[in-house]
C-alpha cells in the first residue's frame, strides 16, 4: 500500500473541509524473536517449522513461564500470536501426559468455533490425541457425553460453565486429570461481568481441589494498563505477566477525522462522513473494515453504501456486506471466509469482530466514533496491517465529550496509558448468590468460604443462614437451580424481564429497569427502539412494543448521595481535599420528558419506587470562597457542569463509560458543610471505578479543564458539559463556572 498516495486522493478528493484534524504515522516494528530455555519435543517443533513459524520474544516468555507452573497472564496486541503462545505449552503437556486435560474458556461462542477450526488442525498434524471439542448450549445431549468421556481439550463459556459446576460429577474423569485453564480475551472480564466470572472462577478452583486437581491458569489479553493486577484479582492468585510485544508490524497511518461545520453550526452526519470515506478507501482498492456501535447504525451504512456505489462504481455493490450478532453461525462463517479470501471489499460491522475471529489481513480500518476504550480502539485498529504490511485507519469523531477532546488533543489520543480494566472480587451483591451456588456443589462451611472468597464472605454467609437459605454448610433449595439465582450479566435476584411480541429481549436489573424501561420510555436495543408500554415491578416484567421513531426520552429524577463510611482521604499537592467511601444512593424518578434531539417535545409525570443502593464514591470539597467569588458566574451551574464534564472523561483512565457512573453536585453539603462533588460508583457494591477516581483526580480534573476550555461552544453543549443522563434536564448548568472553579481548584494551595 502507498499510504502517500492515499492521503493525497483523501485530501484531494475528500477531506477538503479540514477534516483530517490530525495524521499520526505509527512507525513499523521488526519482529523479535527468542529461544525457548528447553526446546519443544520432535512432534511440535516439527510442525511448527512446517508451517514456517518462529517463535517470537513475548511468546517465548510467556511459554517459558507457564512451562515453568507459573500462573500467567500474555497481554500484547491484536494480531501477535497469543493462540499460539498459550497452546503449544498446553498441547505439549497433554503429549507427554495421555490422560492430561485442558479447559478453554472464551467469552463468546462465535470465538470458541473459531479456535476449534485452529485446534482441530494441530490436533490432525499431532496424531488426532487431544479430540478437541466444544461443550456448551449449542451441544447435542447425544455428544455431551461422549465429550465428557473422551475429549481432552473442551472448550466453553463463562455461561455454560457456570450452569455445569453442580454437575462437576459428570466432569470427574476432566476435572481430576486438568493441567491449565485458558482464559482468552480476559480483558472482558471486568465491571460486574468480571466480578461475576472472578468468583466463579473461585468456585471451579474449588472443585478442582475436591478432585485434587491443580491446573495451571493462563490468560490472554489485549494491551491493559494494569495486566497483573488485574490478572490477580480476577483469578485471586498471582500471576506472571508478560506484555512487551516481539511481533512485526508495519508502519500505519492514523487519522482523526472530524466532519465539518455546516452552516446551521453542527456538524455533518458523522454516519455520512465514514460512509464517504470507506468508499473512497474501497476505490483505492483498499479492503476495508468499519466499525460502528450498534446494529442498526452498521445495516444503515451497508445500505447508504450499496446506494452511493450503484451510482457511481456497480461493481463493487456486490462486494459490500454487514456482520452483527444475531446472524445465523453459518452466515457469519461464510462473511469471515470471504473477508480472509478478499471476496469482500467493505464489510461494515458491530464490534463482534473486534475480538480475536480470524479474518485475515485488512487494509484499513474506519471507527465510526471513539469505541469506548482505547483498548477498543486498538484492538479494532489493530485489525487492518496484520504483520509487515502497511495499513490505514481513520476514526471519525462524533460530536460528543470524549471524541471532541482527542481531536483538540491529538497527543492525549496516541500519548495516553491505556485504560485500567476494573473488578470488584469482593462486590457483596455479586457473592452472596456464589454463595449459595458454591453451597449447592459442595457443602461449604464458613471457614472455608472466607478462604475461597475473601473475608467479607463471613458477614454475607451469616445472612444466608439467617435468611434459612444455607444451614449446615448446605443450600436449602434444589441443587439443580441454584446457578439460576445468579445472572453473571447483572446485580442480585430482583429483575426485570424485557419482553415485545411475546420474545424476551433482555434481563435487567431492577435498577437498570426502572431508569430505562418506566412506562412511555423509549428503548434503544441491539440498534432497534422500542416503546415501553408497562412495567410490573412485582412481577418482574416490561412490555415494550418496536416503534420507529426519532424521538428519546430522558428522565427526570431526584438524586442524593449520603456518606456511610470514610476510608481515605488525601489532600492534592494543588490542595484538593478528595476523600474515598461507602455511600449510600438515593434516586428517586419523578417523570420523563419526549425529546427531539434537544428540543424537549412533552413532560410526563411518573410513580416509581425509590431506588436505594450502597455502593463506592470518591467526592472533593470545594473551598467556601469560591462559591462567594463565583457567585456572578452562576456557581450552582458551574459546580453542575463541572460534575457532568468529569464524569465524561473518567473512561479515560477506566475501562467504563459515562453510563456508568454516577454524580451529584451539592453547592452546600448537609454533611460536609461546603461545596462538594460526588462522583460513585453506578453497581451496588462498586467494581472499582470510585477507587479509580480517587487516585487520579488531579490528572482528571485538568483534563476536564482542557475539554471544556478548548471547546469551540459559547454557553456549554453535548461537547462538553451538556449529559444526556441528567436527570435535571442540565440545568442548572454554566461553562464559565465550571472553567472558573477548575482553574482555581487546579491553581495550587491559595
Amino acid at each position: 500500500m502507498n499510504l502517500s498516495f492515499v492521503l493525497a486522493e483523501l485530501r484531494k478528493n475528500l477531506a477538503t473541509g479540514g477534516q483530517i484534524a490530525h495524521l499520526e504515522i505509527l512507525a513499523a516494528h521488526e519482529a523479535e524473536y527468542g529461544e525457548l530455555d528447553q526446546p519443544l519435543p520432535p512432534t511440535l517443533a516439527d510442525v511448527l517449522a512446517h508451517r514456517g513459524l518462529r517463535l517470537y520474544r513475548h511468546q517465548v516468555e510467556a511459554i517459558n513461564a507457564i512451562r515453568s507452573g507459573r500462573d500467567t497472564i500474555l497481554a500484547t496486541p491484536t494480531a501477535s500470536g497469543k493462540s499460539l503462545a498459550f497452546s503449544l505449552p498446553v498441547l505439549e503437556s497433554l503429549l507427554v501426559n495421555r490422560f492430561g486435560t485442558a479447559l478453554y474458556l472464551y467469552p463468546l461462542k462465535a470465538l470458541a468455533n473459531d479456535q476449534l477450526g485452529t485446534l482441530l488442525a494441530w490436533d490432525r498434524d499431532l496424531a488426532g490425541t487431544m479430540r478437541p471439542a466444544i461443550y456448551d448450549g449449542d451441544t447435542p445431549a447425544s455428544a455431551k457425553r461422549r465429550i465428557l468421556e473422551r475429549s481432552r481439550l473442551i472448550l466453553t463459556n463463562p455461561y455454560a460453565l457456570h450452569e455445569y459446576l453442580p454437575w462437576h460429577h459428570l466432569w470427574r474423569r476432566f476435572f481430576m486429570n486438568l493441567k491449565f485453564v485458558v482464559i482468552d480475551e480476559s480483558h472482558v472480564y471486568r465491571g460486574i461481568f468480571g466480578s461475576h466470572v472472578s468468583a466463579l472462577l473461585r468456585r471451579l478452583n474449588r472443585i478442582l481441589a475436591y478432585y485434587r486437581a491443580q491446573p495451571t491458569y493462563v490468560l490472554a489479553s489485549a494491551t491493559i494498563n494494569n495486566a497483573q493486577e488485574f490478572a490477580g484479582k480476577l483469578l485471586g492468585r498471582d500471576v506472571v505477566a508478560v506484555q512487551r510485544d516481539g511481533s512485526p508490524h508495519g508502519q500505519k497511518c492514523f487519522v482523526l477525522w472530524n466532519p465539518p461545520m455546516g452552516e446551521t453550526g453542527q456538524r455533518r452526519s458523522s454516519h455520512l462522513d465514514a460512509r464517504d470515506l470507506v468508499i473512497a478507501l474501497a476505490e483505492m482498492d483498499l479492503q476495508t473494515l468499519c466499525f460502528s456501535g450498534s446494529r442498526a447504525i452498521t445495516e444503515l451504512l451497508t445500505r447508504w453504501t450499496r446506494e452511493a456505489l450503484r451510482e457511481k462504481n456497480p461493481n463493487l455493490v456486490s462486494r459490500v456486506a454487514s456482520y452483527r450478532a444475531g446472524y445465523l453461525p453459518e452466515e457469519r462463517r461464510d462473511l469471515e471466509r470471504k473477508l480472509r479470501e478478499r471476496e469482500l471489499q467493505v464489510l461494515f460491522s458491530t464490534n463482534a469482530l473486534e475480538l480475536g475471529i480470524d479474518i485475515g489481513s485488512l487494509d484499513a480500518v474506519v471507527m465510526v466514533g471513539y469505541p469506548g476504550t482505547m483498548i477498543s480502539t486498538w484492538q479494532q485498529a489493530g485489525r487492518a496491517g496484520r504483520g509487515q504490511e502497511d495499513a490505514f485507519a481513520a476514526l471519525v469523531a462524533y460530536p460528543n465529550p470524549l471524541d471532541q477532546y482527542f481531536i483538540s488533543h491529538p497527543d492525549r489520543f496516541f500519548g495516553n496509558p491505556l485504560e485500567n480494566a476494573l473488578l470488584n472480587p469482593e462486590n457483596p451483591q455479586v457473592l452472596k448468590g456464589h454463595l449459595l451456588c458454591a453451597a449447592s456443589e459442595l457443602p461449604l462451611e464458613k471457614t472455608e468460604a472466607a478462604a475461597t472468597f475473601g473475608p467479607p464472605a463471613v458477614s454475607l454467609y451469616e445472612d444466608l443462614e439467617n435468611e434459612g437459605k444455607l444451614a449446615g454448610g448446605q443450600y436449602r433449595g434444589d441443587p439443580g437451580r441454584a446457578s439460576q439465582i445468579v445472572s453473571l450479566n447483572h446485580l442480585g435476584e430482583r429483575s426485570i424481564q424485557l419482553i415485545a411480541q411475546g420474545a424476551l429481549l433482555e434481563t435487567l436489573d431492577f435498577g437498570q429497569a426502572l431508569r430505562e424501561t418506566y412506562p412511555g420510555a423509549i428503548y434503544l436495543h441491539q440498534g432497534e427502539t422500542y416503546r415501553i408500554q408497562s412495567l410490573d415491578w412485582e412481577g418482574g416484567y416490561a412490555q415494550a412494543i418496536p416503534l420507529q421513531v426519532d424521538l428519546h426520552t430522558q428522565s427526570k429524577k431526584d438524586t442524593d448521595v449520603r456518606i456511610l463510611q470514610e476510608t481515605a482521604r488525601r489532600l492534592t499537592p494543588e490542595g484538593i481535599e478528595a476523600f474515598l467511601g461507602e455511600v449510600v444512593v438515593r434516586e428517586q424518578i419523578y417523570g420523563y420528558y419526549i425529546k427531539k434531539f434537544d428540543r424537549i417535545l412533552e413532560y410526563h409525570e411518573l410513580e416509581l419506587p425509590e431506588l436505594t443502593f450502597r455502593t463506592m464514591a470518591c467526592w472533593w470539597k470545594i473551598p467556601v470562597p469560591l462559591r462567594l467569588e463565583a457567585a456572578h458566574l452562576d456557581f450552582d451551574g458551574g459546580i453542575h457542569a463541572l460534575e457532568h464534564a468529569s464524569i465524561a472523561l473518567t473512561p479515560l483512565f477506566a475501562l467504563c463509560d459515562r453510563w456508568d457512573l454516577g454524580g451529584v453536585s451539592y453547592p452546600d453539603h448537609p454533611t460536609l458543610g461546603t461545596p462538594a462533588v460526588f462522583l460513585y460508583d453506578g453497581a451496588p457494591g462498586g467494581v472499582g471505578i470510585g477507587e479509580k477516581v480517587f487516585d487520579v483526580l488531579p490528572q482528571l480534573l485538568r483534563m476536564t479543564l482542557e475539554m471544556v476550555r478548548d471547546c469551540s461552544c459559547e454557553d456549554g453543549c453535548p461537547s462538553c458539559i451538556l449529559s444526556p443522563k441528567c436527570g435535571n434536564n442540565n440545568q442548572p448548568m454554566s461553562k464559565a463556572g465550571a472553567m472558573f472553579l477548575l482553574e482555581r481548584l487546579l491553581s495550587g494551595p491559595s
